[in-house]
């Protein structure tokens, strides 16, 4: 197996880039009476703040950002209950949370990372208006008891090895096309300093330089031997398929670990059009890409331009698609949306890319 083993929690909707962490449903009523406490941890820079319930009394405390302090927190939490006995709930906050999920996580608790969104629907439900740290600790707390998701798995190494390589190449060429647009503009004043034009020339030509970096180590991982390499041969094999996309598809997704269809892996990637119709206003148009990976879904719509002339399965989806006189740009979403439909089935069904398989897309979610 080439995937990250234990539960596999269902989703039904798109959702955003969440770092190494997955937003779930409320588990089964088994799982729920594991936990006999719930903790909320609301997460800052440079502290977090912690609220529990015990006997009807809401007790509250405030940590640093610091290992000392998580084990300060550990040993408090260990007075309440056995650590495997309590569930705690914390939002995915840019990356400060990583370093707390890791130590609890490590200390044998449950720990679920949600989507920052899904709390704050979750204060509105519970008409909550005050905002300050201890009330939101609480609120994750409530949130906790409540829902009960499911905890977070810290995925293997190479996940954060590529995520972290992917992250900051998407940086570095959002940089470049910035200077690349100053000196165009740069270019035009008929004044323009030599010596301006010459650092905006060298500082483009840098970036390009750490951007082939990057490529080559993100190549040099994806085809390396790690735990997803069985899942990276299969992704590289289906034609229109490269080492940039595979590498976001292994990255973003995790290998697939908390997919139970396609289907839902493309709600991720933000390519399932929702219809948007309420009381006597009809529309027509169902968009994509009103939330979801964003990242995943650019590269899976760039991968679409090759696999819709050399890919067997997704050319005919394309064809027939401005046959019947579709935009060139709706027809190569629906064909990134089904490159994703075969990625996820090489990765999951643990096959290798097959044309005829491809063709018929009622197939993909079959067993092997």
């Amino acid at each position: 197996m080439n995937r990250i083993l234990g539960p596999r929690p269902r989703i039904h909707e798109a959702k955003g880039h969440l770092s190494s962490a997955r937003i779930v449903p409320e588990t089964s009523g088994k799982a729920q009476a594991m936990y006999l406490h719930f903790v909320g941890i609301d997460i800052a820079a440079a502290t977090f703040t912690v609220a529990w319930l015990v006997n009807g009394l809401w007790h509250q405390a405030t940590f640093e950002q610091r290992r000392p302090e998580y084990g300060r927190l550990v040993h408090q939490l260990r007075q309440i209950a056995p650590l495997e006995r309590i569930l705690v709930v914390m939002e995915a906050t840019g990356t400060y949370w990583l370093g707390l999920a890791w130590f609890l996580h490590e200390a044998g608790m449950a720990v679920s990372v949600i989507n920052p969104a899904h709390a704050k629907l979750f204060a509105r439900l519970e008409g909550q208006r005050a905002k300050t740290d201890p009330i939101d600790a609480q609120l994750l707390a409530e949130f906790a008891r409540q829902r009960q998701p499911a905890p977070w798995t810290p995925p293997p190494a190479i996940g954060e090895q590529l995520q972290q390589r992917l992250s900051q190449r998407e940086d570095l060429l959002g940089i470049q096309t910035q200077e690349k647009n100053r000196l165009h503009a740069l270019r035009q004043n008929p004044h323009a300093e030599a010596s301006l034009l010459a650092r905006l020339e060298w500082h483009i030509a840098y970036l390009q330089t750490e951007i082939d970096t990057l490529e080559r180590e993100l190549a040099a991982l994806v085809t390396g031997e790690h735990p997803w390499t069985a899942a990276a041969r299969r992704l590289l094999a289906i034609p229109g398929v490269g080492v940039i996309t595979a590498a976001w598809i292994l990255a973003a997704t995790q290998c697939f670990a908390y997919w139970d269809t396609p289907d839902q892996a493309a709600a991720f990637a933000g390519l399932v059009p929702y219809r948007r119709e309420s009381g006597t206003i009809r529309r027509g148009h169902r968009p994509v890409g009103r939330g979801g990976h964003a990242a995943l879904r650019t590269a899976l719509y760039m991968a679409s331009l090759s696999a819709s002339r050399v890919n067997p399965g997704v050319k005919p989806l394309y064809d027939r698609l401005l046959a019947r006189g579709k935009p060139h740009k709706v027809a190569r979403v629906a064909c990134a949306r089904k490159l994703l439909h075969i990625a996820w089935a090489v990765v999951v069904k643990e096959r290798d890319f097959d044309p005829s398989l491809a063709l018929q897309p009622a197939r993909l979610a079959l067993g092997p």
